[in-house]
């Protein structure tokens, strides 16, 4: 098989991976399944990575995988198999029906209700393939760093620069007779350098992703942004401990929203492990804040015609006018908590922030005086009672204007609190990520520092 796909042999993979799911669901019900579902997958990519104008990394794999789940009087078994030959499906299939015999009953477990799943769905042109074979992806990854060392003289060393290509076939079937599949591509080149000045020395990085590879930013440019951003941090200090407003940069800013994501996703509400636990229909932000998600962008990074299960995405309002009025549902989690599936079944779908009219460097001046915080480190938080705790590193800020690079810092909070203390989330837009957020403000946080 080549490296891509290719349009004329996609169709026909296709319809061989979609005869190979109806197969599986077919044999489960031979062998006495209630519901059956399964989920395909064949993955194509390349991977060149280069250090120091030497080549260092290539792989460049084809991948297939099968995996079927059967339920039986309520009772799961699942089982996979990367063979996708008629005998190795058959077996997987009865592996998962004889698994199903020995686990314990869950009134839970099972199919989404037929009425959600995707019977019609759209196509969202999520599929780019990239002609490129693993001697221009070395050529221009080659390129790339080298912009990046000849930005500044201080940048000394380099932590590789990558260039990947990969696309993936999506397959899911269940034994309603529903079986649909979508191809989809994501292509990335990303680059981190080494800075020294005096003693200190630094590293960052900077990256472009997309599904369309001509979508993606200048290989030069791409270089020059690590080197930029690592020349910035050199001689960073530590500042005094204290309670200041922080910005948290566009990169940064996602995580944040990933949390608010996390504490409302099924399985964290009826596990009752979330600081958001009934907090549907009550303010978690300020009164102007919206959160959407949009699964249906065209050729979006986040976008999804249905969900693992086969649900139906559709665009909805998880935040309005600071209310939170929807949480993250698969079907297990819907049941286990008296509700529907909101078709999230792996995930959210382009959430997209509201932004307000400021950019980076207005928001800057309006904070005044605080910490610009562009790097995050550890998983210091705690979703049960939303405490917020995390390494940092970034700018200090004064007179609307950064004075200096800070590191070995700490940054803490509650979650709770910070969600309602955000100022402004500007329109610096970061749209690398399935989230799409600008910096966000908040207006006060402990800093500890020296």
């Amino acid at each position: 098989m080549s490296k891509s796909f290719r349009i004329k042999s996609l169709k026909q993979l296709e319809e061989q991976s979609n005869n190979s799911a109806e197969l599986a669901i077919k044999t489960a019900k031979k062998l006495g399944a209630d519901q059956a579902e399964v989920l395909l997958s064949i993955d194509s990519g390349l991977v060149v990575g280069v250090r120091k104008g030497d080549l260092e990394t290539l792989e460049d794999h084809f991948d297939k995988s099968l995996a079927i789940t059967v339920y039986r009087d309520f009772c799961k078994g699942t089982a996979s198999t990367s063979d996708l030959s008629d005998k190795a499906i058959k077996e997987a299939v009865k592996n998962a029906t004889d698994i199903a015999k020995f686990t314990a009953k869950d009134d839970f477990s099972g199919l989404p209700n037929e009425e959600s799943i995707a019977w019609d769905y759209p196509n969202l042109n999520l599929y780019y393939p990239w002609l490129i074979d693993a001697e221009q992806a070395t050529d221009l990854a080659l390129k790339c760093e080298s912009a990046a060392f000849k930005y500044d003289k201080r940048i000394v060393n380099s932590e590789g620069t990558s260039v990947s290509s990969h696309e993936s076939l999506h397959v899911y079937g269940n034994s309603y007779g529903f079986v649909g599949s979508y191809p989809y591509s994501s292509h990335s080149i990303s680059c981190s350098v080494i800075g020294k000045d005096k003693q200190a020395m630094q590293r960052d990085y900077w990256y472009s992703v997309s599904r369309d590879a001509s979508d993606l930013q200048n290989i030069k440019e791409i270089g020059k942004i690590a080197s930029k951003r690592t020349i910035a941090r050199l001689d960073a200090r530590k500042i005094q401990t204290g309670k200041v407003p922080v910005l948290f940069s566009a990169e940064t800013a996602v995580g944040l929203i990933g949390h608010f994501v996390m504490a409302i996703r099924g399985a964290s509400l009826y596990r009752k492990a979330s600081f958001l636990l009934d907090a549907l229909d009550k303010k978690v932000f300020p009164d102007w804040m919206e959160i959407h998600e949009q699964p249906h962008i065209v050729g979006g990074i986040g976008s999804a015609p249905f969900d693992s299960e086969g649900v139906r995405t559709k665009s909805r309002r998880l935040v309005e006018d600071g209310v939170l009025l929807s949480y993250v549902l698969d079907s297990y989690s819907a049941r286990k908590l008296s509700m529907q599936t909101t078709g999230n079944a792996g995930g959210v779908h382009n959430l997209i922030v509201s932004t307000g009219d400021l950019n980076f460097n207005s928001i800057l001046k309006k904070m005044g005086k605080g910490l610009l915080v562009t790097e995050l480190m550890g998983q210091g938080i705690n979703f049960m009672t939303g405490d917020y705790s995390r390494g940092a590193a970034g700018f200090w800020v004064e007179n609307g204007e950064i004075q200096f690079p800070v590191e070995e810092i700490t940054i803490a909070g509650n979650l709770k609190e910070m969600f309602q203390q955000i100022v402004c989330v500007g329109n610096d837009v970061d749209n690398r990520f399935n989230t799409k957020t600008g910096s966000i403000l908040i207006d006060q946080m402990t800093v500890a520092g020296n």
